[in-house]
């Protein structure tokens, strides 16, 4: 489990730094990127094994990232979980439309963010 490749894309410098620190902690790579253009960018060059993505970022937001990923051959398979402060069926039921794994409300906790690992990635 420990050499996975996580992807954590937030626009909120506190959530992807705690993210981070909390993942590496555990022993994952952790690769961040702070809007979907810039995850777009390194996606290819970072391969993760499995993506966690903010919903309400500017410029291109979570559910537009969430579809461009899943619409790609290559990384149609990886799992997207997406993280959002908001807890409603409304945006629980658009995650999973754009092909997201899972739906975590912030804040979340270590064992979310692993569990969530454990139970999308085969290892």
């Amino acid at each position: 489990m420990s050499s996975l490749k996580v992807m954590v894309i937030d626009d909120s410098k506190t959530i992807r730094r705690t993210a981070e620190t909390l993942l590496q902690r555990e022993g994952f790579e952790v690769v961040t990127a702070v809007d979907g253009f810039e995850a777009l960018s390194k996606i290819t060059e970072a391969n993760p094994n499995i993506i966690f993505i903010d919903i309400m970022m500017p410029r291109l937001d979570g559910y537009q990232t969430c579809a461009l990923i899943k619409n790609s051959e290559r990384y149609k398979n990886t799992p997207v979980i997406m993280l959002s402060s908001k807890d409603g069926l409304f945006d629980r039921a658009k995650g999973q439309i754009v092909g997201a794994n899972e739906y975590l409300t912030k804040p979340f906790s270590k064992d979310e963010l692993v569990d969530a690992i454990r139970k999308h990635v085969k290892s």
